[in-house]
């Protein structure tokens, strides 16, 4: 059998059944399943998340990455026809204005405006409350907008909700949303969509791990639109990877280094935490960093900072299937999908999980 091109689309694809795609949450966050993938071994075994401390041995640095998600999902109208507009905050731009983008039926002008509606009023839209000025169109599609107050954060969480990707089903998330598709440690206001393997950790967890002597490090990276993009090209050396803001504080930076010059095992808890530690690690060693990152991680790259990955399943064709095969190697991680579909785990954001050892 020929081995596959790695550069080809049609290599990273496979058949998911709809009823693996997880639109719910399990009960508990550690109730998810946990496959363990050993590089060493080529073994594959099952487990339970809860299981993950007694799986992580006390060499073991988990990096987490800490950003929160915000209510990016804006609902309203337009202001001048009344015409049903359905957008997403993207981030805010240094002179307060912010990015959107959207979708609306005709064409959005240039000085129009919108005006917008609280999530749970989706339905019944009333443009009553606060507008947008539609200010400039980007060659994206995006806009700048001219928000009516400083304060982002508020009144995104007045007129917003998060903005679940799009398999999960629900185009307004509900109060079970509100809890769980926040990581238990989120704390830096910046996402649109959650960094999905810290989605598995509990309080409980945590405390088991520090009990163990598994130091924990927390950077940042703001997840953006680009997670919900696919890769546009069929070969992947024709992608242009989406750019998003990350940070690795110099004390934390320091940290790392220590762990790794002490023979620690450095865990990154999910593919941004990997972009984050790769991208501040590029000249050979983890440097203090805060900037956007372009980097696409294919098989073939040197890893100078993970050396270990826990992560949920991903969408097929994805950059993220092609992360995770750069670390684990591209027929492991395809057995170890395989064998995740035979033994009908759940899949993508509120999905069971991956331990790459």
């Amino acid at each position: 059998m020929a081995e596959p091109d790695l550069n080809l689309l049609s290599s990273w694809q496979y058949n998911l059944p709809d009823e693996l795609i997880a639109s719910r949450p399990t009960a508990r966050r550690d109730d998810s399943r946990l496959l363990v993938v050993d590089r060493k071994t080529g073994q594959i075994h099952h487990h339970m998340f809860r299981d993950l401390p007694d799986l992580l041995n006390d060499s073991s640095h988990l990096v987490f990455n800490d950003t929160r998600v915000l209510p990016a999902r804006l609902f309203g109208v337009r202001t001048q026809t009344g015409g049903k507009w359905e957008g997403l905050f993207l981030n805010q731009e240094a002179d307060g204005r912010w990015r959107i983008t959207g979708q609306t039926r005709g064409r959005l002008q240039q000085g129009e405006s919108l005006t917008l509606n609280k999530a749970g009023e989706a339905v019944e839209l009333n443009g009553e409350g606060p507008e947008l000025k539609l200010e400039e169109r980007g060659n994206d599609g995006t806009w700048l907008v001219t928000p009516p107050s400083d304060e982002t954060v508020s009144l995104l969480e007045e007129y917003g909700t998060l903005p679940l990707p799009p398999y999960i089903g629900r185009r307004v998330a509900d109060a079970e949303d509100a809890d769980r598709y926040q990581t238990v440690y989120a704390a830096e206001n910046g996402a649109i969509a959650a960094p999905t393997a810290g989605l598995h950790f509990t309080p409980e967890i945590l405390a088991r791990c520090e009990s163990r002597g598994i130091l924990q490090s927390f950077v940042t990276l703001h997840v953006g639109i680009g997670t919900f993009r696919p890769v546009g090209a069929e070969r992947l050396s024709e992608h242009h990877m989406h750019s998003e803001w990350c940070r690795v504080s110099l004390e934390e930076a320091t940290r790392i280094n220590h762990a790794k010059d002490a023979g620690q095992q450095i865990v990154a808890v999910g593919t941004t935490s990997v972009r984050t530690l790769e991208a501040a690690a590029a000249a050979g060693r983890l440097t203090a960093f805060e900037d956007t990152t372009e980097l696409f991680i294919q098989p073939g790259f040197t890893f100078n900072c993970v050396d270990r990955l826990l992560t949920n399943f991903h969408l097929p064709g994805s950059t993220l299937i092609v992360l995770v095969a750069a670390l684990a190697g591209y027929e492991l991680t395809m057995e170890a999908y395989s064998k995740a579909l035979q033994s009908k785990y759940r899949f993508y954001s509120y999905g069971d999980a991956m331990l790459i050892l």
